[in-house]
């Protein structure tokens, strides 16, 4: 984990990312130069650890560049991927609000850069500014709702289902019918809840039923109204 730029140019382009977050751009300008005068901007490498589940808290992240993986193990080392952030996503919140551990294990996908600032840097402005802590809490309010649909994804719908659903999302955005293969099948059978073989078995039942075509480098939605429906059963 290394510095990647100048300081003297800290400020400018760090308030330029947070005025990129919509429920910071709502902000008095007075709030989003507090916040960028405490940010740290660091770059992380491929596969780079940004922080470990259970760690003390080690603050508040926004990506601004790259992906970012959050997962979460269980006692016999098997990885669940609750979701891949990219550029605009914030992460670490619950932490950073109670100050308990890192809920969550968060890796760099990709290559990334990403902004942060400290627990007690953020509660110090939290009681400054009092509209930063309602921007927090709607940032809480909204993990929340994500976190309520995967339990019903989790509980309501087959793999194939899931798997639909989950091609969609990527497709989503990039706005276009392909899905490049940056998930592999393990990956994507971390964020499914199920196994390899089970993701494997469902993208070739879509292919075969003229719903996508797959290869090693891509994933191509062949029929988006189809594919809808599977996610919808």
């Amino acid at each position: 984990m290394t510095d990647i730029f100048d300081p003297n140019e800290i400020r400018a382009r760090t308030l330029a990312t947070w005025r990129q977050v919509p429920v910071f751009a709502a902000l008095p300008e007075r709030v989003q130069t507090a916040i960028a005068a405490h940010t740290v901007r660091r770059a992380y490498r491929e596969n780079e650890t940004v922080f470990l589940e259970d760690d003390p808290v080690a603050g508040w992240f926004l990506v601004e560049t790259g992906t970012v993986k959050i997962s979460r193990f269980s006692k016999d080392g098997r990885e669940h991927i609750v979701h891949f952030l990219r550029d605009g996503a914030t992460f670490n919140d619950v932490a950073v609000l109670d100050g308990g551990p890192n809920p969550v294990t968060a890796i760099a996908h990709t290559d990334a850069v990403l902004l942060s600032i400290s627990h007690d840097d953020l509660h110090a402005l939290a009681q400054q500014f009092p509209e930063l802590g309602w921007t927090l809490a709607r940032s809480i309010a909204r993990r929340a709702r994500f976190l309520v649909n995967q339990v019903q994804d989790l509980s309501m719908r087959n793999v194939r289902g899931r798997l639909a659903a989950l091609l969609l999302d990527e497709a989503a955005r990039t706005d276009e019918q392909e899905v490049p293969r940056m998930l592999t099948q393990d990956d994507m059978a971390a964020r499914l809840g199920t196994v390899r073989d089970v993701v494997g078995r469902a993208l070739r039942g879509l292919a075969a039923d003229g719903i996508i075509e797959f290869d090693r480098h891509r994933i191509v939605i062949l029929d988006i109204d189809r594919l809808t429906e599977e996610a919808e059963i």
